[in-house]
């Protein structure tokens, strides 16, 4: 998992080390000039990192329900009389950890307006 993370963070510091060339030679290559070229950049790591915070919102939340999901059944199979009130609980964790996973979708759309209005102004 360390070196996974360490991977991760090599592969995003080093685009970034870099985006300031693209950004001047797609700017030259385009006939606009280097402050466009640098927003439309800018926009384009906003989605990068909107995509990124969905991904990892899905999959947080996918891995919590099933963890949740895989205590409670163990809970019942070892004690069947308790099921009443561990389905009850299980219940309520799952619509919790869904509601997190819809809050984070929510941020995404609500960003879409903005982003889009920057996209139409480069242009």
């Amino acid at each position: 998992m360390k070196n996974l993370v360490m991977f991760v963070t090599a592969l995003l510091a080093t685009s970034s080390a870099f985006a300031q060339e693209a950004a001047t030679a797609a700017a030259s290559v385009a006939g606009t000039s280097v402050a466009a070229g640098a927003v439309g950049s800018t926009i384009g790591l906003a989605v990068l990192g909107i995509s990124i915070m969905m991904g990892l919102a899905v999959l947080g939340g996918a891995l919590g329900q099933s963890n949740a999901a895989n205590a409670a059944l163990e809970g019942i199979a070892r004690n069947p009389s308790a099921a009443k009130e561990i389905r009850g609980s299980l219940v309520l964790a799952l619509a919790l950890m869904e509601s997190l996973v819809l809050f984070a979708f929510l941020i995404a759309i609500l960003l879409q307006g903005p982003i889009g209005t920057a996209i139409s102004t480069v242009k």
